[in-house]
Parts: C-alpha cells; structure tokens; sequence
C-alpha cells in the first residue's frame, strides 16, 4: 500500500489528560469538516467544495488514523470514498428509505432489536467513530434508545421472559464507544443469567481507532464465563493496519473469538482481486471472513450499490482462488426474515 506519508503529520499528539483513554483522545481529535480533512489530503479545493454540503444530510467523522491509510491526491482512494461526503447523497431514489431493515418494527423496548430467535440485539451506544456514508443507520433515532439503569433492568426482565435467547449481540452505533467499565458492567448482569452462552461485539471501531482494543477490557473478557466474539468491519485490505494486527492479538491471546463483516461497495471493492487480498490480510491477522453484505438500501447511499449478478460473479471468482474457510458468505439482510438471507 502507498499509504501517503503526508498525512502523517495530521495526526497531532493529543495533550495528555489524566484517566483518558489513549482511544478517546483520537476520537476527539478526529477530522469533523471536511475542508480540513481534503486539505489535508492535498485534495482539489473545487472538489471539496462540490462535495462538502453533503455532511449536512450526515455529519462528517474520520478519525486521524484511518484518515492516514489513505493516499493522497487521489479521488478514488478507497477508504476516503468510504467517509467522504458526496454530493450525489442528494439524489432521491426509489426503493432507498431510512429504515431499510424495518427495525422500528422490531424493537422490543428502547435499545432493544429482537430480529432472530436465539440472539438479541443491544444498541449500547448511539455513536460511531466513523461515520461511514453507507451505513443502513444513518437515519437511525438513536436519541429513543439509549440504555440507562431502567432500561438495563427492563433487559434483564425480557431475557427472562424469552429464555431461548442465549446470544446478546453488542451492536450501535458501535458498542466500543461505551467505556471499558460500562462494559464489565454489562457483563456483570448478563453473566448472571444462566440462558446467556454467547456474546457478540460488532465494532468499526478497531479498524478506525486500533488503541480501542485495550488489553483491560481483554482480560475482562477473558474472565467471563461467556464466550465472546468481536466482529470488525473493514471492507478492503488498506484497513488492515500494522497496529490493529497488534491490538487483534491481544484480543485473540484472551479467547476471543475474531469475525469480519465487509459491506460490497461500488469503487471501493466491488473486484475479485480486493476482496481475496482483504480475506488473505484478515487470515494473517487471525481474522476469520465472515459476511460479505449486499448493501442495504439506505436513502443516500445508493451509489454504492452493486448488482446481484456482478456480486455473485465476485463470490464465483473467490471460490477459485481461495480455500472455502477465506469465502465470506454473501448475504443481504432483508426486512421482517429470521436470519440473513444468502445471495
């Protein structure tokens, strides 16, 4: 990767403050305009100007460390593409609303999504550290779900009333947002029902913020009596950093369990030869692939879609060139189904 070396001296040091986590110091400083992060990029001042209104449809957050993997001077840098306002997020197109997934049908009580039978689904925390212009909760009412000490009672009070449930799957938002403390907390209450086996991280938040896998909250987990699983999300080999392989081993050397989910994206990774790079550069890191998704059709990301009959080929191409365990699965969430349905 020709990962530009000027941009690493966007990335100031952040001024020491007592009990702050080194994770959100980068978060604070990350890049919230978009002038400052195109300037920074050396990108054409036309360009930026095309394009930045957009964050007023979704507001604009790169952290410094992603923004580093990127290359400057290039438009079409895949990860830039990912985060970057675009002025076609205007456009109004059929068939992409801002609840594509129908959660507000399934939402059991405030922060809580019962889509599939044995799992249940946390909105820990309402925020990202990245807010990736794809994503199918880009609309989301976050403000009606945030978990307090009632709301987590009322959690407890409806695994109860639903003992198939034995999965609790930490979603957002991203649930690594919430401190290391909250979430020992949490464990704390789901480690004292016996239904529960299994619980699920599914987080941007390593790729974007790799300091986020702190080696606290893994020897946390490591403890518990639940199993774990952290799923991260990174959609093309130039996220796989040197220091989120570092922070992934800490993770692993602790017992739990690594997934990656991707998302297909026009110009982004939507080729044979991306996607078999980025499974091969998981596997290095002891990440195992594990969905590819069809993207959910969210009002304003449209450009990013890809067509079955093109994604299929991608996954066709895959099986030739790489062993089955380093095929992610091709699926597409639909609304109102019990599971992920297979493309």
């Amino acid at each position: 990767m020709n990962s530009v070396s000027s941009v690493t001296h966007i990335i100031p040091s952040v001024a020491d403050e007592s009990g702050r986590p080194e994770w959100q110091k980068q978060l604070a400083a990350a890049f919230k305009d978009p002038v400052e992060l195109g300037r920074a990029l050396q990108l054409p001042e036309s360009w930026i100007a095309e394009h930045a209104p957009a964050r007023q449809l979704f507001p604009m957050l790169v952290p410094r460390h992603f923004a580093s993997l990127m290359n400057a001077r290039d438009l079409n840098d895949p990860l830039l593409l990912q985060v970057w306002p675009q002025s076609v997020e205007f456009n109004q197109v059929s068939g992409y609303g801002t609840d594509p997934l129908g959660e507000a049908e399934v939402s059991a009580q405030p922060g809580v999504l019962h889509k599939y039978k044995s799992r249940l689904l946390l909105i820990l925390r309402g925020g990202c550290a990245v807010n990736c212009r794809y994503c199918f909760r880009r609309h989301f009412p976050y403000n009606e779900h945030k978990i307090g000490r009632q709301q987590l009672a009322d959690l407890v009070a409806y695994l109860q009333d639903h003992p198939e449930i034995n999965e609790v799957i930490l979603s957002g938002g991203d649930p690594l947002m919430a401190g290391d403390a909250s979430i020992s907390a949490l464990l704390d209450v789901l480690e004292e029902l016996p239904q529960i086996k299994r619980v699920r991280l599914h987080s941007r938040l390593p790729v974007v913020i790799p300091t986020r896998l702190t080696q606290g909250l893994a020897a946390r987990l490591k403890k518990s009596r639940l199993q774990a699983i952290l799923v991260i999300h990174a959609n093309h080999p130039n996220e796989l950093s040197e220091t989120l392989g570092q922070g992934l081993e800490i993770w692993r050397e602790a017992g739990v369990h690594l997934l990656n989910q991707s998302v297909l994206l026009k110009g982004v990774n939507d080729n044979a030869g991306t996607l078999a790079r980025l499974s091969e550069g998981l596997f290095k890191m002891n990440v195992l692939p594990y969905y590819l998704h069809q993207l959910d059709k969210v009002a304003g990301a449209s450009h990013f879609a890809v067509d079955d009959s093109q994604a299929t080929a991608l996954i066709k191409q895959l099986q030739i060139e790489l062993p089955g365990f380093l095929v992610p699965k091709l699926v597409r969430e639909i609304a109102g189904e019990l599971s992920k349905t297979p493309v």
